[in-house]
């Protein structure tokens, strides 16, 4: 067995290698590092298997489908429209004459998720579980209730995790091994532990949903302080549905434009080169998501997948990466162009007054954009309005046009992109990004 990570999205993905035969588990977007394993084990990629249409990142199912010609098994339920296998209770793979995956329909993350059971000679070994159980606590259940489906209201499919948990996962025996589709830091679930593989026994110990032994106990317990679902989530699940594009196909078609020809008072346009760089110089009402781990879930959490954006970056290879990430999430084809910005005339960010600030703190309005966890066991400043990033856009009409917005993180990193959304979407407002000068609050609190 071999684990593929992506660190950005916290996802795992795997291949199951028998007899120089492999299956793919949950793959990722791009399908060139299985292809490569493939090739350095000598061995031919027969299928692939999808636990459920991810929320969170595309698959690259039908592209490995189209290149290889081997079938992707999926449960009936998702409703798949591309070219599939039917893989539920009772159906199996069989890879060798030892290596049998079953097919277990465990719904609550989703109604139409499964988990693949891997049994040699009859053992149970393995189980990849998808986003249903996860190191440390298990699939969201909210994330699919905006289709309107009784079969995906929050309530019904935390129940019916609860029995997933319960009547399938708990009576595994404590030896076998978990491999989840999702670690530490993922959108689709909670309290994730840092590790990338576990087992039945150690999830028993120390996973509160195997622990919480009342039904109504665990639905109230997993639908609390649920985050808002990332407005990309919707579109995930129906692209993968239907299956995505080649990857590099997708990419090919998207060409470089001058920033002298961008119509950005028109266009949304999402500048991802450094703040300290966005602040000197950028389009008026650029949106700032600078290059970092995980910047993926930070676009298609503000940025719709319907209407297109311009694409800011330093240089073409730049500009390659961003494509990359972008299309982990399916959004490269929302692309109207890669825009060089070079050394093109903007306007400047309104620089920080830290001596204006320190003189009259309770002269601004101070927005903490850390999750409410950290800010309430790290408060830095007094009556600071503690508002998640990804709570932001919910919040904005709160927020005052008759005083300075002071807005600041643990790092700069969320403020860079908190105080360019403010500047978007309140355009009369005074806005100062902190930046990196909290960590001499933070340090002066401490």
């Amino acid at each position: 067995m071999r684990q593929f990570e992506d660190e950005g999205l916290a996802q795992f993905s795997y291949a199951i290698l028998a007899d120089k035969k492999i299956v793919l588990v949950d793959p990722a977007r791009d399908p060139r590092p299985y292809y490569a394993y493939a090739k350095e084990q000598g061995a031919k990629i027969i299928a692939v298997v999808e636990t459920h249409p991810h929320a969170d990142f595309v698959s690259s199912h039908l592209e490995i489908h189209q290149d290889l010609k081997v079938p992707v098994y999926v449960s009936k339920l998702v409703r798949a429209t591309y070219p599939h296998h039917t893989f539920d209770d009772g159906d199996t793979l069989k890879i060798s004459d030892q290596i049998v995956l079953h097919a277990i329909n465990t719904a609550g993350h989703s109604p139409d998720s499964i988990s693949v059971l891997l049994k040699e000679n009859g053992r149970d070994v393995a189980i990849f579980s998808g986003d249903a159980v996860l190191i440390g606590g298990v699939g969201r259940p909210d994330l699919r209730e905006y289709s309107g489906e009784q079969a995906t209201q929050r309530e019904k499919l935390a129940r019916q995790l609860y029995h997933t948990v319960h009547d399938i996962y708990a009576t595994l025996g404590d030896q076998v091994l978990l491999y989840p589709a999702h670690g530490a830091g993922s959108l689709c679930g909670n309290a994730i532990k840092g590790a990338k593989q576990s087992t039945i026994g150690a999830e028993r110990s120390h996973n509160l949903a195997f622990q919480q032994k009342s039904e109504e106990a665990f639905v109230q317990q997993i639908l609390a302080d649920r985050p808002p679902v990332p407005i990309y989530f919707p579109y995930n699940v129906a692209l993968n549905r239907r299956g995505a594009k080649p990857l590099l196909a997708s990419l090919s078609g998207i060409s470089v434009v001058s920033a002298a020809v961008v119509p950005h008072a028109l266009s949304t346009v999402l500048d991802t080169r450094p703040a300290s760089e966005f602040k000197a110089s950028h389009f008026p009402e650029a949106i700032n998501i600078p290059e970092r781990s995980k910047s993926e879930s930070w676009v298609g959490t503000f940025i719709e997948p319907k209407d297109g954006f311009y694409l800011v970056v330093d240089t073409k290879q730049q500009g390659q990466v961003q494509l990359e990430k972008l299309a982990k999430i399916g959004y490269e084809q929302f692309v109207k162009g890669i825009v060089l910005y070079g050394d093109f005339a903007g306007q400047p960010s309104t620089a920080f007054d830290q001596s204006a600030f320190n003189r009259a703190q309770d002269q601004y309005f101070i927005v903490d954009v850390r999750t409410a966890e950290e800010a309430k066991t790290g408060p830095v400043f007094k009556g600071a309005h503690n508002i998640p990033l990804a709570e932001l856009k919910a919040h904005i009409a709160e927020l005052p046009v008759d005083k300075p917005i002071v807005v600041h993180c643990a790092s700069g990193y969320r403020s860079a992109i908190a105080s360019s959304l403010i500047n978007e979407w309140v355009p009369k407002a005074q806005v100062w990004d902190i930046g990196e000068h909290i960590k001499s609050y933070k340090q002066s609190v401490n």
